[in-house]
């Protein structure tokens, strides 16, 4: 399993310098987002150019790129504001395919117009429910057209909320380019952290099968995201569980700053360590 990091955890200092910290700080893979190289994170224009140079720097660090960010809000009220993002969202998944990286994560979304991670009254209707699947039908064509799966997370302010409506959405739609993004701090409120390794548990049982990435954020008790080892998170719990899976991908950190990226990275080797031992 190969540790990973968001690339905006990053000053946008130049692809160059990110990419040789990033493998200084003793990761090896990436899950890039466009705003490192000073873009929209949904680039309006084919920006072949700086993915000639993303790749190209990716080498020169000895590093991998696992997957690329493409999130827009996909249940916003605003049928326009979905649109525009189409575009952009279309261009990471074109840059996807091109640059040979698996996967491109999602957000599927809330009905606050305001930010895609915040929860809604709404976001458990059927008008958000059907907007997101008509997001996904859009999505999954071209994840088709490029031959990149799409991964969605359950994040407790989208629609999909949880373990239980990522199953129910992979169980809907049935196509192996959909897959699933788990993250532990997600399942973990803190009204759930009581009973953390019975949420994650269900978790796995629900959606192992489907992992695409593990994103490896950690949580305070008041719920804010805090680096891997500093929050409630019982990582060789959390990471057993995802090896009885057999899963063997990329752990991927974020929500970190980037003065502690050398320490997640540490403290996370080991727990790997243990638990694969």
């Amino acid at each position: 399993m190969e540790l990973g990091i968001f690339s905006r955890t990053y000053q946008p200092v130049g692809i160059d310098r990110i990419f040789a910290q990033i493998a200084h700080d003793g990761f090896q893979t990436i899950q890039f987002n466009f705003s490192s190289a000073g873009l929209s994170p949904l680039p309006m224009e084919w920006p072949e150019a700086i993915v000639q140079d993303v790749m190209a720097s990716a080498t020169q660090s000895g590093l991998t790129i696992c997957a690329l960010s493409g999130t827009y809000n996909m249940a916003h009220p605003d049928v326009a504001k979905r649109g525009s993002d189409r575009i952009g969202f279309t261009n990471v998944v074109r840059a996807a395919g091109f640059m040979q990286v698996p996967l491109v994560t999602l957000c599927t979304g809330t009905r606050d117009a305001t930010h895609m991670w915040s929860a809604h009254p709404d976001n458990g209707s059927r008008e958000a429910w059907d907007t997101l699947r008509g997001e996904l039908d859009f999505a999954l064509e071209l994840a088709e057209r490029y031959g990149v799966a799409l991964g969605v997370e359950p994040e407790p302010g989208n629609v999909v909320a949880n373990a239980r409506v990522a199953r129910r959405l992979l169980d809907e739609i049935e196509t192996p380019r959909l897959k699933i993004v788990m993250d532990a701090a997600n399942l973990l409120p803190p009204g759930s952290q009581a009973r953390q390794r019975e949420v994650v548990a269900e978790a796995v049982a629900l959606l192992g099968a489907d992992l695409a990435l593990v994103h490896t954020k950690d949580v305070s008790q008041s719920g804010e995201a805090v680096a891997a080892g500093r929050g409630v998170v019982d990582f060789h719990h959390f990471l057993k569980e995802i090896v009885s899976t057999g899963y063997r991908g990329s752990l991927v950190s974020h929500n970190l700053p980037e003065k502690d990226a050398a320490y997640v990275s540490g403290f996370l080797r080991r727990v790997l360590e243990e638990v694969m031992s």
